[in-house]
């Protein structure tokens, strides 16, 4: 999944970014409006975590900018103002949820990976295929009922791989999805990730390499 975060405030874009990379997200922060949009005119996105108070740019114009894209991203709104005028407003301009500062990260969490599902054809929580189970909203996978040790970026492209229901996934896609903008675009990282991740599924083997285009989960 890849999100961006929007928020002036640098302690606070930075720690809920750290937290979602926890989770396997692939996160871009910026901290103001005006590098919102360039973002947002780069890289597809499934979930914008978008400040409405923002300097150079205001929120709502980001907003639309989103909406206007012609893209699948979904806006989760934050504003510290809680009357329900302003959240009527922020709705109104399009955004999809609504949080209000200070909030749990957990509630925050919840809502990105909702709102993510809804940014592309409906999936269950939980993907299954070829014995894996893939549960999202608790960041666990096993295989046969074993339990799989996976890092954040294995649970990220195994998430990719596996909601393309058998469609072969390039390793340019699988970099835009599970890395962040800082990734090299020469590196060899998606194929250490698909190696180890190899290894840790097991046999019988369940991601084909397609030459030429890219990986298949398969069953």
């Amino acid at each position: 999944m890849r999100v961006l975060v929007v928020e002036d405030e640098r302690l606070l874009a930075d720690t809920v970014a750290e937290g979602l990379r926890r989770l396997s997200m692939a996160v871009d922060v910026c901290y103001d409006g005006a590098q919102a949009l360039e973002r947002i005119g780069v890289h597809a996105y499934d979930v914008v975590v978008l400040d409405r108070d923002l300097p150079v740019v205001h929120g709502d114009e980001v907003c639309r900018a989103v909406l206007g894209s012609g893209g699948v991203a979904r806006v989760l709104m934050l504003t510290a103002a809680a009357e329900v005028e302003d959240r009527v407003t922020g709705l109104g301009l399009g955004a999809d949820d609504y949080l209000t500062k200070p909030f749990a990260f957990a509630e925050l969490v919840a809502r990105v990976q909702a709102l993510s599902r809804r940014a592309r054809p409906a999936l269950p929580p939980v993907l299954e295929g070829g014995g894996v189970v893939l549960d999202l909203p608790r960041h666990q996978a096993a295989r046969d009922g074993r339990f799989l040790p996976l890092s954040p970026k294995e649970f990220a492209v195994l998430e990719v791989l596996m909601r393309a229901e058998g469609a072969v996934v390039s390793a340019e896609e699988l970099l835009e999805k599970a890395w962040d903008e800082h990734a090299d675009p020469f590196t060899n990282a998606v194929r250490v990730a698909v190696m180890t991740l190899r290894r840790k599924l097991g046999a019988p083997g369940l991601i084909e390499t397609v030459p030429g285009a890219g990986y298949r989960f398969g069953s």
